[in-house]
């Protein structure tokens, strides 16, 4: 890890100390870490946005905010969106940019700083990154997959005419008194089911079958990409993400204007944004725009964290909280146009309502729904290479983000190994997360990508967040926080970021974890239900990350030097937290010099 130095603030750039004499009696200096030229920095400011930016915009905003969005309420739900964005996404957002600006290191060592007993946070983090990389880069594979089938004439799920269709295979394009049920299938359906990932050859995730090979190539290609982008660190990648965060809005233009042409494309604007007032009053409406603004802006990945450590230390890091968030969710909007006047003419051509296309979420929604509308349009061949284009390009950006983290935090925490063999541990990274995504290649590997996304990160992630909004509002404490903030930007923040770090924000975490824990949603994917036992198997995946937090706790409290009186978290000179000070009273303790504190630590 690059050299810190440690310098003592004064002034009004000091931590505010409580009133307690105890607490007076011997004070220590609070470290701020300063600038230093041996680690990387970013070359440009826009480097550093990009990055955040295509972090931020993913996969998941084109595909899921559309249908969450319909899903409870249409344009109703932009309240409970709003909101949710202000009071709990916005501020978990602004706290980790400036942690990671402030602290300059990363997921796993920051936690020496803030609270050396919740470092199993970092370690957690790292876990839930490594589960992400095993799926989240086969579905990049597979738009890689459908770009090069792409450059055809005629795009191979246009109609039914091809080896891997079967009997059900309906093409209702172009043709006239064509009857549709349930049993039939879209040609774009089996191109996708039969032909991509062959799932029609697996039993489920007791029989996954062999591993596809197209895909395998699809997949070392698209690692090969990411090694070459992170290899050097954010000098390479910060020049990347110029072509890779930029060119998914010139194809987003593209493809709405050429939705908004289409014939019955306002019936899709209207069922996207007609407000359903009385959802306002279901609870899973809230519950769902509360996950939706979480995953979208990804605090508690670490990401934010890595990123903004190479930042300068007095970078706006404030301003670039709220212009990226606002980017990110006028991005979602605007992907809701252009996903629903395809479905407004699909539903035309079908001659159905928007409801009966509009079921499909997630990848379907990416690899079926919407390849079925663009091979029927004309210039069917340029859409298709394009869309396809921007998928795997969103993908990258946050394949790169998640990736940095991992690389951030590792190389943070073990520099006398790691320093000078970036390029080393880089393609080590790359190779096991190669090896991790095997399973999702096979013809079952659709199953395990969904079991992967529900417990590999879900509550796992949302869990993190809440215990590291935790740790700094009430541990280390909102005055210290605040401090840091005021000595990076020259002003501390307003009494409304104070109160939803404290309280709204943690609040915000765990409403979603107790609603999810609640009432699971079953897991299901086209026609297979996840048996029981896999759901076990779910909640142990989700454990394998999540455990490593207690288990640092318990390793802290037991190799740490002195009785348990001794190395308990409320040091007389680190108070649990000052957030608390109008109702907590402090008790003067007599330390010896040689006991512990849990909650900070000055040196690394």
């Amino acid at each position: 890890m690059t050299r810190q130095e440690s310098v003592t603030p004064t002034g009004s750039l000091s931590a505010q100390a409580p009133s307690n004499p105890a607490y007076n009696a011997n004070p220590v200096p609070v470290p701020v870490i300063t600038q230093t030229d041996s680690r990387d920095k970013w070359s440009k400011k826009m480097d550093f946005l990009l990055s955040v930016i295509g972090f931020a915009v993913d996969l998941g905003n084109v595909w899921r905010f559309p249908y969450i969005c319909y899903q409870n309420g249409g344009g109703a739900f932009l309240i409970p969106y709003i909101v949710m964005a202000i009071f709990g996404g916005v501020p978990l957002f602004y706290m980790e940019l400036a942690l990671g600006q402030f602290h300059r290191t990363g997921a796993i060592s920051i936690w020496k700083h803030i609270c050396p007993i919740f470092k199993g946070i970092g370690y957690a983090i790292c876990i839930i990154a490594l589960y992400v990389s095993f799926y989240y880069n086969t579905i990049i594979a597979w738009a890689l997959f459908y770009f090069y089938s792409s450059f055809t004439t005629v795009l191979p799920w246009t109609n039914c005419d091809n080896a891997w269709n079967t009997d059900n295979c309906t093409n209702y394009f172009l043709l006239d008194n064509v009857t549709w049920t349930n049993f039939s299938r879209s040609p774009a359906e089996e191109f996708y089911t039969r032909n991509v990932l062959e799932i029609h050859r697996s039993d489920g995730l007791r029989n996954v079958g062999g591993i596809r090979w197209q895909l395998m190539l699809c997949l070392f290609l698209i690692f090969t990409i990411v090694y070459f982008s992170l290899w050097k660190g954010v000098k390479t990648s910060g020049k990347v993400v110029w072509v890779t965060a930029t060119l998914p809005y010139v194809v987003l233009f593209i493809l709405l204007i050429r939705g908004a042409t289409l014939p019955g494309a306002w019936k899709g604007v209207v069922f996207y944004l007609q407000p359903k007032w009385e959802k306002l009053f279901e609870t899973s409406v809230w519950v769902d725009a509360a996950a939706q603004i979480f995953f979208s802006l990804g605090p508690g990945f670490g990401v934010l964290l890595a990123l903004s450590s190479y930042n300068p230390f007095t970078n706006n890091c404030y301003r670039d909280a709220i212009v990226t968030s606002l980017v990110n969710c006028l991005t979602s909007f605007m992907s809701g146009f252009v996903i629903f006047t395809v479905l407004g003419y699909m539903a035309e051509k079908r001659n159905v309502n928007v409801e009966d296309v509009a079921r499909d979420k997630g990848p379907s929604l990416l690899f079926i729904t919407y390849p079925e509308a663009i091979a029927n349009m004309t210039g069917s061949t340029f859409f298709a290479i394009i869309f396809f284009v921007m998928m795997i390009t969103l993908g990258l950006d946050s394949t790169f983000g998640g990736l940095e983290a991992i690389i951030t935090a590792v190389m943070d925490e073990y520099p006398g190994y790691l320093a000078h063999r970036r390029e080393l541990f880089v393609l080590g990274l790359v190779v096991v997360c190669f090896l991790g995504s095997l399973s999702t290649l096979t013809n079952g590997g659709a199953y395990v990508v969904k079991l992967l996304e529900e417990f590999g990160v879900g509550s796992s992630i949302i869990a993190v967040g809440f215990l590291e909004a935790i740790a700094v509002s009430w541990f280390y404490g909102i005055t210290r926080f605040s401090n840091d903030i005021k000595s990076m930007l020259g002003y501390a923040p307003g009494l409304f970021w104070k109160v939803c770090w404290v309280a709204i924000s943690p609040a915000f975490l765990a409403y979603i974890i107790v609603s999810s824990l609640l009432k699971p949603p079953p897991l299901q994917l086209f026609d297979y239900k996840y048996p029981d036992w896999s759901i076990t198997v779910g909640y142990v995946i989700g454990a394998s990350s999540f455990m490593w937090i207690p288990i640092y706790m318990v390793y802290k409290l037991v190799w740490t030097p002195g009785s348990l009186k001794q190395v308990r978290p409320s040091c007389h000179n680190f108070p649990l937290s000052d957030a608390f000070l109008p109702v907590f009273l402090y008790i003067p303790v007599s330390l010896p010099s040689s006991s512990h504190c849990l909650v900070n630590e000055n040196k690394m």
